[in-house]
C-alpha cells in the first residue's frame, strides 16, 4: 500500500527516479482517451502516485487539469519544483478530496503499492458520475530483444527483491480483478544512454532496498553486459505500456 514509509523508499531514490525514469508515448495517451471516450483537454485528473510527475506533465500537455497525489515529500518536492501545478502529499487510499469532482483518477506505475479494493472505492467516491478510472505501466518488452531478456534475468538473480518480466510470478497488476475494464497494449521504443538507463534502474524499489555498497556492485556488474549492447554508448530498448481503463 503507497504510505508514509513507501513514500520515504522513494524519496531515498527521487533523483535517480526524476533524472531517468522514462516517460509515456503519445500512442498511450491517445488509447487512453479513446477508451475512456472523452478529451484529456479540459478534463480535471487526479494522477495518484504522481512521484515526480512524469505523468502529471504529460497530462497538463494535453490540457487535463491535474491534481497530483503522493506520499513522497522529496519526490513531490521533484514534482513541484517542475511548475507542476496542485500537489498533494497524501495516501492513494484516502483522497483528500471531495465527492463528484473528478473526470478521471488515474495510477501511472502506482496502482499496486495500494489495497485493491479500498483504491478502487476511493476513486469511485471522487469521480463524476460519468468519470473514468485508468491506470498503466511501462515495462521491457523482454519477447523483442535476447539482450535486454538477458539483462533481466541477471538482474534477477542478482536483486534479491527483483519483481519484474524475468520473474516466474510477474504479471501485469490485477487491477482487472476489481474493477471492469478495456485493456490495450502499447509498443514503443525507448534510446537511452548506459548511464541512464542505470540510473533508473536505481529508482526501482528493489534496488532501494540495497545497502548502497551492494547497489553499486550490482550496476557495476551489469554496465559490463549492457556496454556491449549499446551502439556508441546509446541501448535501443524495446517498451510496452499496458493500459486499463474502466468506468
Amino acid at each position: 500500500m503507497i504510505r508514509r514509509t513507501l513514500g520515504k523508499v522513494f524519496d531515498r531514490v527521487a533523483d535517480a527516479y526524476d533524472a531517468a525514469r522514462p516517460g509515456y508515448p503519445d500512442g498511450l495517451f491517445a488509447a487512453l482517451a479513446e477508451l475512456a471516450e472523452t478529451s484529456l483537454n479540459g478534463a480535471l485528473v487526479v494522477d495518484v502516485g504522481a512521484g515526480t510527475g512524469i505523468s502529471t506533465r504529460a497530462l497538463q500537455a494535453r490540457g487535463a487539469r491535474v491534481v497530483a497525489v503522493d506520499p513522497g515529500a522529496e519526490m513531490l518536492s521533484r514534482l513541484v519544483s517542475r511548475g507542476a501545478g496542485a500537489a498533494v502529499r497524501a495516501d492513494g487510499n484516502q483522497l483528500p478530496l471531495h465527492d463528484g469532482v473528478a473526470d478521471l483518477v488515474c495510477y501511472a506505475q502506482s496502482w499496486h503499492w495500494l489495497d485493491p479494493v479500498v483504491s478502487v472505492n476511493e476513486a469511485r467516491r471522487v469521480l463524476r458520475r460519468t468519470g473514468m478510472i485508468a491506470a498503466w505501466w511501462n515495462t521491457h518488452d523482454t519477447a523483442r530483444a535476447d539482450w535486454l531478456a538477458g539483462y533481466e534475468a541477471e538482474l534477477a538473480e542478482l536483486a534479491p527483491e527483483y519483481w519484474g518480466p524475468a520473474h516466474p510470478q510477474w504479471r501485469v497488476p490485477s487491477i482487472a480483478a476489481v474493477l471492469d475494464v478495456e485493456e490495450r497494449w502499447v509498443h514503443w521504443t525507448r534510446l537511452v544512454t548506459v548511464d541512464d538507463f542505470l540510473l533508473d534502474l536505481r529508482s526501482h524499489s528493489y534496488m532501494a532496498a540495497l545497502d548502497p555498497g551492494q547497489a553499486d556492485e550490482l550496476v557495476g556488474r551489469l554496465r559490463g553486459r549492457l556496454d556491449g549492447d549499446a551502439q556508441e554508448g546509446v541501448l535501443t530498448v524495446p517498451m510496452r505500456v499496458y493500459l486499463a481503463v474502466g468506468r
